[in-house]
């Protein structure tokens, strides 16, 4: 499990891509400090396993289907990547739960400056949207941020200068793609609303769930 919360960013040193597996390898120097084979390390939203690594670089393997289903596969050599270590029960919880598995792949459409801050509009895939909701939580590449608007094919979040700078959004140019994670509060909160016709018993509704503070 991840917070959204990025450590830094690493820089894609060899990616090797066969017809069912993957390797990469990327360049790192905070994640490394107490890194250990079989740890976990977000790569730009997505959870890999560490299976090699030295004090300037790290090694992992990538299934077919992530390549197919994130936007790994599209890196080029010397390409930035958010990395963030897996969170431990003492850490704060700065962002949300995140939990490195992607939902889906969105593309910048534009953006626009409003004060410091700049907006961006991500085209996003149905499944993405049915579960991002304005001011809920929503993680970009591996980034918790906070969503401002919805629309039938998009949604847009707000980047403080902070966030662009030590983040790989800072880099990013308008088409370009990046990884989707909604919320799995909502995912299991949607679950739930919608057992109802297999499960009659079931009594969960949002009167009971704004009663005891989920909503």
């Amino acid at each position: 499990m991840f917070t959204g919360i990025i450590e830094e960013l690493g820089q894609l040193r060899k990616l090797e891509k066969g017809n069912e597996w993957g390797k990469i390898s990327i360049t790192a120097h905070n994640v490394l400090e107490d890194v250990q084979v079989g740890d976990s390390i977000a790569v730009n939203g997505v959870c890999l396993t560490v299976v090699q690594f030295d004090d300037q670089h790290f090694e992992a393997d990538v299934m077919a289907e992530t390549l197919e289903k994130t936007n790994l596969g599209q890196l080029a050599l010397g390409n930035y990547v958010n990395l963030e270590r897996a969170v431990r029960l003492s850490d704060h919880m700065g962002g949300h739960i995140v939990q490195g598995h992607v939902d889906g792949v969105g593309r910048l459409l534009e953006e626009h400056q409003v004060g410091i801050a700049k907006v961006v509009t991500i085209q996003a895939p149905k499944n993405v949207l049915d579960f991002t909701v304005p001011k809920g939580s929503i993680a970009i590449d591996g980034i918790s941020l906070t969503v401002i608007d919805v629309t039938n094919e998009t949604f847009s979040v707000s980047l403080i200068p902070h966030t662009a700078a030590l983040t790989t959004l800072g880099y990013k140019k308008m088409g370009d793609t990046v990884n989707l994670e909604t919320d799995i509060v909502g995912r299991y909160i949607y679950k739930f609303m919608h057992h109802e016709e297999d499960q009659p018993e079931n009594t969960l509704t949002f009167s009971v769930l704004q009663e005891n503070g989920f909503i």
